[in-house]
């Protein structure tokens, strides 16, 4: 079997044997079979598709092309959320010490942020001495403890898929479905989720700009998961604002201590509610999704989510005075609220634009080494549908700088498009 033989076949729009598959996903992680081959064999999938028993073998290759988590003698019922990523998507901050509150141990790795979209590492590390790098070992004992870890992702842990990846972010093979569904179910197998909740971003500010495309995806990887033998719940949720007010490392993570504490922007509080319902409801603590949502309600109002988010911070090394008083957060230099420059209804607050102006900001990454400033953001005080009048607060900006201040002035100010009539307010899900 070679190499350029597997290549060639995809090119021509034949189906893989899974014999096919896993020879050359083990051949790639080995390093046996070079870049340059993986590259065009990625192009081919991106161009020719695969059938759903190619994904989900793709899958389950990567997933087992290094070590796999087996949680089962840990915690009754694995379950995991994953987000495709959005801008202000601090969801996992409050959905994981909430379900954790309700009974159900949640143990995440998670990723950093690239471009527009935010990473929950980052948010984390925000808080000085919080650990990100845990151990298996680490990662295990925690949970057993704690019932809440949020952590990196082991490099032990589905290393075809890091290499995968990294080859697809520059060579313009991103955007195919079969190839993003296999990443996020490898990874979700790898870590040893038994049973899943996807919530698939759509919209200005997501990956899938159309609903089409995040119903495919969607459908995808509930398809992988019950072909694998697990149980997953994929959820449509709207990315064309951001969710919640704030954008950028501290302040969503001051953003979601507020949540925690029985606050927090009203769209935010009830998508978590949403996602830690379908989880408790998928791991049976609830007999469905609405019943969860009530048990999650419920730790957020007696205070039980805030204090397994401050066990959690603790068990990591994190300083949980910032927890306590989260003003003791990193905080920039310069915080300027920018007045509405006209009347009228919000029709459109394009979340990619205010993605990247956080990343202009010093907030985001445009290449996996850059070093990230916790302290910028924004934070936006309106959503689609509400109106404003002229020289109200619109949003605040958090700089370092007065010239990166004035340039993220002008890019927040192209994200808001203005109507004469009234316009309905954006879905939360879809």
């Amino acid at each position: 079997m070679r190499a350029v033989d597997i290549i060639i076949k995809k090119r021509d729009g034949l189906e893989l044997t899974r014999e096919e598959i896993e020879f050359f996903i083990r051949g790639f992680t080995r390093g046996e079979i070079a870049d340059y081959q993986a590259s065009a064999w990625a192009m081919a999938v991106l161009l020719r598709g695969m059938s759903l028993r190619e994904i989900t073998d793709l899958t389950l290759a990567m997933a087992y092309s290094g070590e796999a988590l087996d949680l089962a003698g840990v915690v009754p019922v694995a379950v995991d959320k994953h987000s495709t990523g959005g801008v202000g998507d601090k969801t996992t901050l409050v959905v994981e010490p909430t379900v954790a509150a309700c009974g159900l141990p949640v143990g995440k790795m998670s990723g950093r942020g690239l471009g527009f979209s935010g990473g929950t590492l980052d948010k984390m590390e925000s808080i000085p001495g919080y650990r990100t790098n845990l151990t298996v070992p680490e990662f295990i004992s925690q949970l057993r403890a704690v019932g809440l870890v949020l952590t990196g992702q082991s490099a032990d842990l589905a290393p075809a898929d890091g290499k995968l990846y990294a080859l697809r972010d520059v060579t313009g093979t991103v955007q195919s479905i079969p190839l993003i569904a296999s990443s996020i179910m490898s990874k979700k197998i790898a870590a040893g989720a038994q049973a899943i909740v996807l919530d698939v971003k759509v919209g200005q500010g997501a990956f899938m700009r159309s609903l089409d495309e995040a119903r495919q995806l969607a459908d995808t990887m509930t398809q992988i998961a019950e072909l694998a033998g697990r149980k997953a719940v994929a959820l449509l949720s709207d990315m064309n604002q951001p969710l919640g007010s704030a954008v950028g490392n501290a302040l969503e993570l001051k953003e979601a201590i507020a949540t925690l504490s029985g606050g927090g922007p009203e769209d935010f509080r009830q998508h978590c509610l949403v996602v830690a319902g379908h989880m408790l409801a998928l791991a049976g603590k609830a007999p469905d999704a609405q019943a969860g949502q009530a048990l999650a309600e419920k730790a957020l109002a007696n205070g039980s989510a805030y204090e397994t988010f401050r066990r959690l911070v603790l068990a990591q090394g994190g300083d949980v005075r910032c927890v306590d008083d989260p003003e003791l957060l990193p905080q920039a230099a310069l915080v300027v609220q920018i007045s509405a420059p006209q009347s009228g209804w919000l029709s459109n607050l394009n979340a990619r634009t205010v993605g990247e102006t956080v990343v202009d900001l010093g907030g985001g990454r445009l290449r996996k080494e850059d070093k990230i400033d916790y302290a910028v953001g924004v934070e936006v005080h309106h959503k689609v549908g509400d109106y404003v009048e002229a020289g109200k607060p619109l949003f605040t900006l958090h700089a370092q700088d007065k010239h990166s201040l004035v340039v993220a002035k002008a890019s927040m100010l192209t994200a808001y498009t203005w109507s004469d009539t009234p316009v309905p307010p954006l879905p939360l899900f879809y």
